[in-house]
């Protein structure tokens, strides 16, 4: 009897280590799943992991999307903008400030390029000049310029650029700041969430500096 007794608590440890293993494995494997699938979809719910710290494939909704996907050619045509300034501002602070708009927004372009792809969505495509003037929608988004603006800016040089330019930067400003509210509210991807926090930020304050050298008080 003893020896029998003995075998059964053998297997029931071997039993009970097994079961414990199973489980360590479920836990290590149920993390990976999880993050696939919030890649695989929308807002899975099974991949939402802390506020600001989720996996590249997480959690997001089509909101982030819509962000990335917008906001992407509106900071490409920010970086247009920006790049005529080098060479036809007549102002040390309006070639800074523009300097400035080149730093910060070329990388945020690449990291939402990066989401994008991470999520399987489309990145939207950039012309030779590193805009997609003719992309469906792209124009109607807040504080976007038409090639007509564009073109006219191009033209004009000395004090003339300076005014011009600040004026449609205030309002593309505005533009990114409407759109980066929106991803606020409704934005579920940590990271795009705090991307859109840094752009209200930023631009808000930029704002004000373009106003003060427009000498606009409101």
């Amino acid at each position: 009897m003893s020896n029998s007794i003995r075998t059964l608590a053998r297997r029931a440890a071997l039993v009970a280590a097994t079961g414990a293993a199973a489980v360590v494995l479920a836990a290590c494997g149920g993390d990976g799943a999880d993050r696939a699938a919030g890649g695989a979809g929308h807002g899975d719910a099974g991949s939402h992991g802390p506020t600001g710290s989720p996996s590249p494939t997480g959690a997001h909704n089509p909101q982030d999307v819509a962000f990335a996907q917008g906001m992407i050619p509106h900071h490409r045509q920010a970086l247009e903008m920006a790049r005529l300034a080098g060479g036809r501002a007549s102002t040390g602070a309006v070639k800074d400030l523009a300097a400035r708009i080149e730093k910060a927004q070329d990388p945020e372009i690449r990291t939402m390029t990066g989401w994008l792809k991470a999520w399987g969505e489309d990145v939207p495509a950039a012309g030779g000049d590193g805009m997609d003037h003719s992309a469906p929608g792209h124009a109607g988004m807040p504080g976007m310029m038409g090639d007509e603006d564009m073109a006219a800016l191009e033209k004009l040089t000395g004090k003339a650029f300076d005014v011009q330019f600040l004026t449609l930067m205030v309002e593309h400003h505005e533009g990114a700041v409407e759109m980066a509210r929106t991803e606020q509210s409704k934005g579920r991807y940590g990271p795009a969430k705090a991307m859109a926090d840094d752009i209200v930020t930023a631009q808000k304050a930029e704002i004000s500096e373009m106003k003060g050298m427009l000498g606009d008080k409101s």
